[in-house]
């Protein structure tokens, strides 16, 4: 990151050239980009079948569909970030999903 000799604004890329984000003054010498850090590639992803392997905690929920008992469930942030997070559930017996908001 490079700031302006005068005035201290940021320094951006601008059709090829070091512009000033702030005041306008282009720089003189040939921007420099550079990457801080290393992103590997990674190679293969595992997938995990959900309906072999679930690990989400059971509750006593009453599925609006076929009235079991019992369901999954899981939340997400589904709104802004100062909002409560949206509760899902699953049910163990005919897979429906809803959801809940708090």
């Amino acid at each position: 990151m490079e700031f302006c000799q005068k005035c201290g604004g940021l320094v951006i890329i601008r059709e090829e050239k070091a512009v000033c984000a702030a005041c306008g003054t282009k720089s003189q010498k040939k921007p420099k980009l550079e990457a801080s850090e290393k992103i590997e590639k990674h190679e293969a992803v595992a997938v995990i079948n959900e309906e072999e392997n679930n690990t989400y905690p059971i509750v006593d929920m009453t599925c609006p569909e076929c009235k079991n008992k019992k369901a999954y469930f899981w939340t997400t942030q589904t709104r802004a970030s100062d909002e409560s997070e949206t509760k899902f559930y699953k049910c163990t017996k005919c897979r429906h999903t809803w959801r809940k908001y708090r």
